[in-house]
């Protein structure tokens, strides 16, 4: 299980990285943590927050990269507001019962 300091560090590497214009790869994140190799791949969470930074890095500024992130914003979106329709039809119902 991953602990939240070095899940921020892992974080906090690939910032680091992106913003000096670095390629964010397992061995750059592993020399700027001091984490080994072998624990950034073996541990799911850490591996999938590497993976984001380095899909991300890829896609920014294509129009194929921005047109996926607006389409997994419209789709979190959705998911969101179907939350809050459900939400508020619960508060309505709660609201019914007291009166």
């Amino acid at each position: 299980m991953t602990n939240t300091s070095t899940l921020n560090r892992v974080e906090r590497a690939c910032a680091d990285l992106l913003r000096n214009g670095q390629a964010v790869t397992f061995t750059a994140v592993a020399a700027h943590t001091g984490l080994g190799r072998t624990t950034l791949y073996r541990d799911p969470m850490i591996r999938a927050v590497i993976e984001e930074n380095r899909h991300r890095a890829a896609a920014s500024g294509t129009l194929t990269g921005l047109t996926d992130e607006i389409a997994t914003l419209r789709a979190a979106l959705d998911t969101l507001a179907a939350s809050v329709r459900r939400h508020e039809e619960q508060l309505r119902k709660l609201t019914a019962r007291k009166s």
